[in-house]
């Protein structure tokens, strides 16, 4: 369990990197928010994909990576979403 949640982790500071560049438009986030937002998006994606997926969270491979990234960009979508009604 707590290698899984280091395995999510690591995969969401990638996963920031990747959602923040394929992620269109002007973004005021630093390296620290899309590190954080990776995070959880990684962490969100993994468990969404856990549920109708078996397997799917299996970490450090080509569809770990995926889910992580899909996860990180639908948290920016949804940060972005949030934010912009805001200000």
């Amino acid at each position: 369990m707590l290698g899984d949640i280091i395995v999510w982790a690591v995969l969401g500071l990638i996963a920031g990197a990747i959602a923040r560049a394929i992620y269109p438009g002007d973004q005021g986030l630093g390296i620290i928010g899309t590190m954080v937002l990776g995070i959880i998006g990684a962490f969100v994606g993994g468990f969404v994909a856990s549920l109708f997926i078996p397997g799917a969270s299996a970490g450090l491979s080509i569809g770990g990576i995926v889910v992580a990234v899909l996860g990180a960009i639908i948290t920016l979508f949804i940060y972005y979403a949030v934010t912009k009604r805001t200000a």
